[in-house]
């Protein structure tokens, strides 16, 4: 019993064929006996024991090709039993065919034969169905008794997906789960049973907890809408109870369930929004078959769009970045999965125009992605050199070169920071966005362009999104690794909050705004509520099993140079407006003279090679009146341009 409930794989399917060829055999015969009602001496006659080993062959075969013995045996289910009683059937049905043929030699078995297959059929199915209940039935109990040594789990769901969750998990000889049941808020399923496991309300997750002592529950990524999985998530968090995801089924490896692919619940997944419905069309026929340079291209924006990028068939994708380590490790990364194809690396700072003059002059970009910038508020905020170099210098060195060579579009990638900025970096990201604008400036004409002889063609156009989850350097990475050292956690203030989006939903809204820009727009994206950045951390410590102020503090230090209480997407003069896209606005356009602001970035440029950061700042501030410092050496610079 033990071989044929815990088989070994190389002999188990002919040992389940064997025993279910031993049962309809005898169940044949003992059928022919109970119909019998001539001379009983008749039944052990030869033409007898023919029928029967005609009977053996053919339910051998038909057993064979339904594929009867390849199943586990004691995972045995539904269809499996349909299966089985398919296979006898046929069986039989065949089996009367050859009867009928044979007929005319044995004339005296023929009228007795249909009762004794009928006999037979209910017979042999009833005990292979049997068979079947019975090794599941003695499985579980001997895994019940096992089930104390293990981690009792709950899966949420009960459609398909969830019950092919269990059956992995179940057959996995390796696992150290017991799966407890399953949870659903669907109330026509609340109380029923799905594979031996009774279907629970979420509402029951703390009482289940306390009687079985519940430690996980697995959801599936798209089991839930974003509100119920708040919801529950949050439940479970409170309980103490570890979540754990399960993948898209889309993601699962050859389209099955490997338990190797759970994973921790993040961060990320709370603050996710409802999946993003794009334009694929309009993106396609903006990217497809066209040569797309990405500027920071190894960051976590400009990797993520050349990821994105790539599933759009463009004839090539230029990767420029001045980081040769992480650019390495994208370039491995493409490779490993096949799509770096069409990739070409190019190392370069964007401040080097002849370098990026070079790029241009070897692929002609069709299609520029502007990632390329410092983010880092207090780095830029004691760096202001730096900020105007990359963000503003770079910036305008793209663009230049981008309506020398006629690129189709530009798309540059801005932040929230840049709204009435009191900052170094969103000032210096400020200056990039009205340059941008500028060069759509119904001033611009041929004899003003950058170029003589050049036509304005490039549709210059900005995005604007406040901060996403999990880039290098970000808050998330910062928690993450205070929480593995046990803390403190450190958070600047109790009141800051920030607006947050995951790198994927950005870059999508990128690539949906890049494709509907015509020329001067700002796009703004949908970044949901803020966040406090205290709730962020208290939630991060609770996902990693621990109690806030008890197993890790938290430690106020106070706002950094330049830093916001909150985060603003419009400046006052913008007014807003919607799109065909839900997540996606526009700021109203507004006009810059290209010759003046040309004019007025040369003079930073060149004041900033005098390599004195007061002057450089007062500068900028006297570009953009808003710019207000907050807790920064150069606060004093405002009551100064003021007056």
């Amino acid at each position: 019993m033990k071989k044929l409930i815990f088989p070994d794989k190389a002999h188990s399917r002919w040992l389940i064929l064997l025993i279910d060829q031993f049962i309809v055999v005898w169940t044949l015969f003992i059928s022919i006996v109970l119909t019998h009602t001539a001379n009983y001496a008749d039944i052990f006659k030869l033409e007898n024991y023919l029928y029967v080993g005609l009977y053996a062959i053919i339910a051998a075969a038909v057993f064979i090709s339904l594929r009867i013995h390849t199943g586990i045996i004691r995972y045995s289910n539904t269809e499996d039993i349909l299966r089985v009683f398919l296979a006898v059937f046929v069986s039989s049905l065949l089996f009367v065919g050859l009867n009928k043929i044979l007929a005319q030699r044995f004339e005296l078995l023929w009228s007795q034969m249909d009762k004794a297959l009928i006999l037979n059929f209910f017979i042999s199915s009833s005990l292979l169905i049997m068979l079947r209940i019975s090794v599941k039935g003695i499985f579980y109990f001997f895994k019940e008794l096992k089930s104390e040594d293990k981690e009792h789990i709950l899966i949420y769901g009960s459609e398909k997906k969830a019950i092919l969750i269990k059956k992995a998990i179940e057959q996995n000889e390796e696992s150290n789960l017991c799966i407890v049941g399953f949870v659903d808020d669907n109330q026509d399923r609340i109380d029923k049973y799905l594979e031996q496991k009774k279907v629970f309300h979420s509402s029951a997750i703390s009482f289940l907890k306390n009687k079985h002592g519940i430690k996980k529950i697995l959801f599936a990524e798209d089991a839930l809408n974003t509100l119920n999985k708040k919801k529950i998530v949050d439940t479970c968090i409170n309980e103490g109870i570890k979540v754990i995801m399960v993948p898209p089924s889309n993601k699962w490896l050859y389209g099955k369930f490997d338990q190797h692919q759970l994973r921790d619940l993040k961060i990320e997944d709370l603050l996710e929004r409802e999946a993003i419905k794009l334009n694929e069309k309009n993106i396609l026929k903006e990217l497809n078959g066209k040569c797309i340079l990405v500027t920071g291209a190894a960051g976590s924006i400009g990797s993520e769009i050349v990821r994105q990028v790539l599933q759009y068939n463009p004839k090539s994708v230029i990767l420029c970045d001045q980081a040769e380590t992480p650019l390495h490790d994208l370039k491995l990364e493409l490779e490993d999965s096949l799509q770096a194809k069409n990739v070409k690396i190019f190392m370069a700072n964007v401040q080097n125009a002849n370098r990026i003059r070079t790029l241009f002059e070897w692929y002609k970009p069709e299609i520029v992605f502007h990632a390329a910038a410092y983010k880092h508020v207090p780095m830029m905020e004691n760096n202001p050199a730096e900020a105007i170099l990359t963000n503003v210098l770079g910036t305008k060195n793209m663009a230049d070169i981008s309506l020398e060579y006629g690129v189709e579009k530009f798309v540059m990638i801005s932040t929230d920071k840049a709204v009435k900025p009191t900052n170094v970096m969103g000032a210096s990201k400020r200056l990039a966005e009205i340059y941008i604008q500028s060069l759509n400036s119904p001033e611009l004409t041929t004899t003003d362009s950058i170029s003589e002889g050049h036509h304005l063609r490039t549709r210059f156009v900005t995005t604007r999104f406040g901060n996403v989850l999990g880039s290098n350097g970000s808050v998330i990475p910062r928690f993450k690794s205070q929480i593995e050292k046990r803390g403190p956690i450190t958070v600047t203030h109790p009141d800051i909050t920030r607006y947050f989006m995951t790198i994927p939903e950005a870059v999508q809204l990128v690539m949906e705004a890049g494709a509907m820009g015509q020329g001067g727009e700002i796009f703004l994206f949908d970044m949901g509520k803020p966040v406090k950045i205290v709730d962020l951390a208290i939630n991060m410590i609770k996902l990693a099993g621990l109690v806030p102020y008890e197993d890790i503090d938290l430690v106020f230090t106070g706002l950094r140079p330049g830093e916001k209480l909150y985060e603003e997407l419009l400046l006052s003069e913008e007014a807003m407006m919607e799109t065909h896209h839900p997540k996606i606005k526009i700021s109203q356009k507004v006009t810059y003279n290209f010759i003046y602001v040309n004019q007025i970035i040369k003079d930073l440029i060149e004041l900033n090679q005098e390599g004195n950061d007061y002057n450089v700042v007062k500068k900028m501030k006297e570009i953009i009146p808003d710019y207000i410092s907050n807790n920064s050496q150069y606060e004093d610079l405002d009551l100064l341009v003021a007056n």
